[in-house]
Formats: structure tokens, C-alpha cells, sequence
């Protein structure tokens, strides 16, 4: 009996390993089907983009191009007519992406760290304001900023003294439209992080006589990199690929202001049909910005998201 019960505990241990090694390789196969499944759209823009539009009608969508079929040109064609964009998304996004972040942290400070009277009724109307979808303001955001706010004709003596389009008037419309739109989510992100945050330090400066505003400069914002981080890449990444307030706010591509999304929105489109190739390339050049400010802050943000 004692025999066959060792046999048995033996036979059991190698059996663990071997079924532990199945799960394993099941799980992997499952990580790198999910993968291809993801990628597969990427793999075929990118291929897609540097083949002649004739390999396009004659190769499958995710097959490499042939030496004869493959060519740089559309990449070149895109960045040619995308620049003015790319500039144009720049000049908007950038403030409106670090102005929305400053804002929605020095709000959360205040309503966190800082007692005072109607916090909650505050707080209530900055979460109603994330879940007010885009189309709701499209109206009033148009007439706000053509009848009450004309920033185009109240800086016209702006656009003569620098010789630049009034159109661009139009583009800083837009930038304070997302300032304005991302200042309740910013809020909210920053409200998490500063719930959590330990205000031993805090209390300390209180009790050496330090302001609030010095509180924020010296301790709080030095802390909130991290967070930050995850703010910058989803305000960017929200604004960036923005097209409806475009739509209603530049209106046409053929503005001097019109930004990225809305050039590429006709990209590729004509009488005879439309050059995927080309599409695509604009398609993946109109996504670096977004892949770049992701690189370089990847790391504070799996820290704020982390935390």
C-alpha cells in the first residue's frame, strides 16, 4: 500500500509541471492571437501605404508590396499636404492640452485640499460637465464664438499687425473650446490622485505658515508629475484626433487654420476614386504625434495610472 501510494504522490508531481506547461502555452497562444488580431489593421495600413495604386487593386490588403509596387510616394504626397495641418493641430492642441491640465489640477487641489463651503455642489456640476457629449453644445459653441465672442473680428487689428490669416482666429476659438470642454475631466483625474496623496507634508507646511498657493507650487505640483503624465497623453490624444468641433469651428480644409484631422477627412478623394495608399499614409503620419507624446511620458504614466 505504502508502495503504491508514493507511485501514485510521484506520478502526481510530474503530472503538475506537465499541466502547468499546457496552461502556459495556451495562455501564450491566446496573448499572441489577441495581438495579431490588434495589429492586423495597423499591418495593413502600413503596407498599404507604400505600394503604387495599382499593387493596392491587385494585392491582398495585408500582403507586403512587390519591388515593382513599392514606392515612397505617397508618403510624400501625404506629408506635403498634411503640413499645414500638422502645424495648424500644433499650435491649438499644445496650449489647450498644457492650459486644460494646469487648470483641472489647481481645481482638484482646491477642492480636495481645501475646505470650504458648496465643495459638493461644485464637485456635482464638474462630473455632469465630463458626460455632456460633444453634439449637445455644437449649437450654442457655434453661436458663442460667431454673434457674443468674434474673436476673429475683435483681433483683426492682431491679424493686420502680423500679416497672418484671420482664420487663425477661428483656431484659437477652438483651442478655449477644448480648455473649456477638458477642465472637468482633468478635474476629476487629479481629484483621484490627490484623495490618495498623504498630507503629512502638507499639514507640516500649514503649520510652518506656508500659503495655499506656495502649498500648491512647492509640494503639490512638484508631487503630481506622475499624474501629470496620464493627463497630458489622454488631453493630447483627445484633442489631436478632435474633428467635430473642427467641423463647426474651421468648418472647410481649405482654411488657412484648418487643422490635421480635418485636411485628412478628404485625403485621398477624388473623381476617380480613392488612393487608399495615400489615406493610409496620411492616417499613420496623423498618428505620430500622439505615438511620440506617449514615448516620452510612458513612464510617469504607468506611475499615475499605478496610482
Amino acid at each position: 500500500m505504502t508502495g503504491e501510494t508514493t507511485t501514485t504522490g510521484e506520478e502526481t508531481e510530474q503530472a503538475l509541471p506537465d499541466r502547468l506547461n499546457v496552461y502556459r502555452v495556451a495562455l501564450y497562444a491566446v496573448l499572441f492571437a489577441l495581438i495579431g488580431f490588434f495589429m492586423a489593421p495597423i499591418e495593413a495600413g502600413l503596407v498599404t501605404s507604400f505600394k503604387t495604386t495599382t499593387a493596392v487593386t491587385e494585392t491582398a490588403s495585408f500582403a507586403p508590396p512587390t519591388p515593382e509596387g513599392f514606392t515612397f510616394q505617397k508618403w510624400q504626397t501625404a506629408f506635403d499636404t498634411l503640413l499645414r495641418g500638422l502645424i495648424n493641430s500644433f499650435i491649438f492642441a499644445a496650449p489647450a492640452t498644457v492650459i486644460s491640465a494646469l487648470l483641472g489640477s489647481m481645481t482638484a487641489y482646491g477642492l480636495t485640499q481645501i475646505d470650504w463651503r458648496g465643495q459638493v455642489p461644485i464637485i456635482a456640476l464638474i462630473i455632469a460637465g465630463i458626460f455632456i457629449p460633444y453634439q449637445a453644445v455644437l449649437v450654442p459653441l457655434s453661436q458663442i464664438w460667431s454673434t457674443y465672442i468674434p474673436l476673429v473680428d475683435l483681433l483683426w487689428p492682431v491679424w493686420q499687425l502680423f500679416g497672418i490669416s484671420s482664420d487663425y482666429g477661428n483656431l484659437m476659438a477652438l483651442s478655449l473650446s477644448h480648455i473649456a470642454y477638458g477642465i472637468p475631466i482633468c478635474t476629476l483625474l487629479f481629484r483621484s490622485y490627490y484623495k490618495s496623496m498623504s498630507i503629512d507634508m502638507i499639514e507640516a507646511a500649514r503649520l510652518d505658515g506656508a500659503s495655499v498657493r506656495r502649498i500648491y507650487q512647492r509640494i503639490v505640483l512638484p508631487l503630481s508629475t506622475p499624474m501629470f503624465a496620464v493627463v497630458l497623453i489622454y488631453q493630447f490624444t483627445q484633442i489631436w484626433n478632435d474633428l467635430l468641433f473642427a467641423l463647426i469651428l474651421i468648418a472647410t480644409s481649405s482654411s488657412e487654420a484648418a487643422p490635421v484631422t480635418l485636411i485628412l477627412a478628404g485625403l485621398g478623394e477624388a473623381q476617380q476614386g480613392t488612393d487608399f495608399g495615400l489615406r493610409m499614409a496620411g492616417a499613420l503620419l496623423t498618428a505620430l504625434p500622439t505615438l511620440i507624446i506617449y514615448i516620452l511620458f510612458g513612464e510617469e504614466f504607468a506611475k499615475g495610472v499605478a496610482t
